[in-house]
């Protein structure tokens, strides 16, 4: 797992975002991008994934579209990155951008390390995604959704679920009194990636609560509490 660095090592807010090899040109201006957004110091963790259908899908699911299945690697990507959330006076924000962003969300399902989740057009379209979230429930108080307004226009069947996806679990995070918002913003899945994601980062930290030292020990004990 190669790991890339970037910002004030000694800021209390980490972000985390797992990234494929095709987006490793875009990551210096993310992090431009993101000082752009907030006040806040922030360390910030690119985690360069191998195979990006494998390593952030939760579970098996069919291709759809070219012929490359979604593997279940997600779980193991988690076990690596977990070890890198461990300093207890830390927030730590887990995101992404499309498959990545579900595999911020499906993390936050898994584990109460994270403070929030930054989830930029997530895949939200993955089978049986949603029903998981509201099963297991989110570890996290604070997460940022977002979509282009022309994703939902797509023929595929199956992406083309994306926006009714989105607004339901939207509408389900300000049931349970999630700290959310969902933005749309113009254009389809493809347009200003690392835009995206530096608003869906720098959103997550100027709303989220930054928790005492002793909330912060808490937390750590309790980091595995959704894991079957």
């Amino acid at each position: 797992m190669i790991i890339r660095e970037y910002g004030d090592p000694a800021a209390r807010v980490i972000l985390v975002q797992p990234v494929g090899q095709h987006e490793l040109p875009l990551i210096d201006d993310e992090i431009v991008q993101i000082g752009q957004m907030t006040d806040r110091p922030f360390h910030y963790l690119a985690v360069q994934v191998e195979n990006w259908n494998r390593d952030l899908s939760p579970w098996l699911a069919p291709a759809v579209f070219g012929d490359e299945d979604f593997g279940d690697g997600a779980e193991a990507l988690l076990e690596k990155i977990l070890p890198l959330c461990a300093e207890q006076d830390k927030d730590y924000i887990i995101g992404g951008y499309s498959l990545a962003g579900l595999f911020a969300l499906w993390s936050a399902c898994r584990t109460d390390v994270f403070s929030g989740a930054a989830a930029a057009s997530p895949s939200l379209w993955f089978p049986g995604f949603s029903a998981y979230m509201k099963e297991k429930g989110l570890g996290c108080e604070t997460v940022y959704l977002s979509l282009g307004m022309r994703e939902e226009k797509t023929r595929n069947p199956v992406m083309r679920t994306v926006g009714d996806c989105a607004r339901h679990c939207y509408a389900w995070m300000e049931e349970q009194g999630v700290n959310c918002t969902l933005e749309w913003n113009p254009g389809n899945h493809f347009k200003e990636p690392g835009l995206r994601t530096a608003k869906a980062f720098a959103w997550v930290m100027n709303h989220m609560r930054e928790k005492p030292a002793h909330a912060a020990e808490k937390r750590n004990m309790k980091k595995t509490k959704n894991f079957c």
